[in-house]
């Protein structure tokens, strides 16, 4: 049996500990009783993503502080905002390739909390692609499972991969041109330098031998 090219790519990504991928990621922030904390997260276009938050008190338990958020999307978009929650999901397909941002800060008005001291720990699953995938539910309704469905599985996985190393060619490809661009310019900026250098060289050489010729010292 022969082995296409990006199976074969995707199987050692796999075995590799699918690097490529996109992963879940928990990430816990200290929210400040002033200011914002912000977590962000650079994703390509096309990407659903869902992140749950909890907001607790890890010296109490129960109804803790709750927190505001918002998501802007690479370009500024709002896609997301809530004002005093303990705990909620936000959920999105980006749109636009770039920095997706979601910001935290304590609520205003917490009486309903008395806090041991000035700050809100936020808790953040975030998931992006694949991860984001309920594959219990896809086995159930298109009555799959085992050996398929793993198969299903590596497919995606596959397609992703396939997804992010189109991703990372066209942002080499950028950063190249950039690259590129950047040393013409340095390049037309040395030549002017030298030769506004050589005319200004060439200036004091007159300037100096007209000096010495009119006081008759030449």
């Amino acid at each position: 049996m022969t082995i296409s090219p990006l199976l074969f790519i995707g199987l050692i990504c796999l075995a590799g500990g699918v690097s490529l991928l996109p992963a879940a990621e928990a990430i816990w922030l200290t929210v400040p009783s002033s200011g914002e904390r912000c977590v962000y997260e650079e994703i390509h276009a096309n990407v659903v993503v869902v992140v749950d938050y909890l907001c607790i008190d890890q010296n109490n338990v129960g109804l803790g502080p709750t927190v505001d958020v918002r998501v802007n999307s690479a370009y500024g978009k709002e896609l997301y905002k809530k004002t005093n929650e303990t705990h909620g999901q936000f959920a999105f397909t980006t749109s636009e390739t770039g920095t997706y941002l979601a910001c935290f800060w304590m609520h205003h008005d917490q009486t309903h909390y008395t806090p041991n001291n000035s700050t809100a720990i936020v808790n953040l699953d975030w998931k992006m692609g694949i991860q984001t995938k309920d594959w219990d539910a896809v086995a159930k309704k298109e009555k799959i499972e085992g050996v398929e469905l793993e198969l299903r599985k590596s497919s995606e996985r596959i397609t992703e991969i396939r997804a992010n190393i189109i991703y990372l060619r066209f942002r080499e490809s950028s950063m190249r041109e950039v690259n590129e661009k950047t040393n013409k310019r340095v390049a037309q900026l040395s030549f002017m330098s030298l030769g506004l250098s050589l005319v200004v060289s060439l200036f004091q050489v007159w300037h100096l031998k007209r000096f010495f010729l009119k006081k008759k010292l030449i």
